[in-house]
């Protein structure tokens, strides 16, 4: 049985993201370890709309805050040291991670 540990990255910051996709790209290349991906998907923007008061029956608004969010997936399939390393280590306040692990049975 092998599992497979799907990391999905999500930042504002994509310089931020970009720099620990490349950390570990590099640290599974060293490794050895079986990697797939980045897969980038497309940002997603978001906007939210600010009330200029907190009164219920004030209607004013200030110009909405808007702000994008850039995602990247990454798959490690097998090595479960490396991918316990790789989900355990401390990621900058930036990025956000979440990590789903998955067991393939063979045919």
């Amino acid at each position: 049985m092998t599992f497979v540990t799907c990391l999905t990255l999500q930042s504002g910051d994509r310089a931020a993201l970009d720099g620990v996709v490349d950390d570990i790209k590099r640290t599974a290349e060293r490794k050895g370890a079986a990697l797939k991906g980045p897969h980038t998907h497309p940002p997603d923007h978001f906007s939210v709309p600010q009330h200029q008061r907190l009164h219920a029956d004030d209607d004013r608004q200030s110009t909405p805050w808007s702000y994008t969010v850039f995602t990247r997936e990454l798959e490690i399939h097998g090595y479960q040291g490396f991918a316990r390393d790789v989900a355990g280590r401390s990621f900058p306040d930036s990025v956000h991670v979440e990590v789903e692990v998955e067991q393939v049975q063979g045919v």
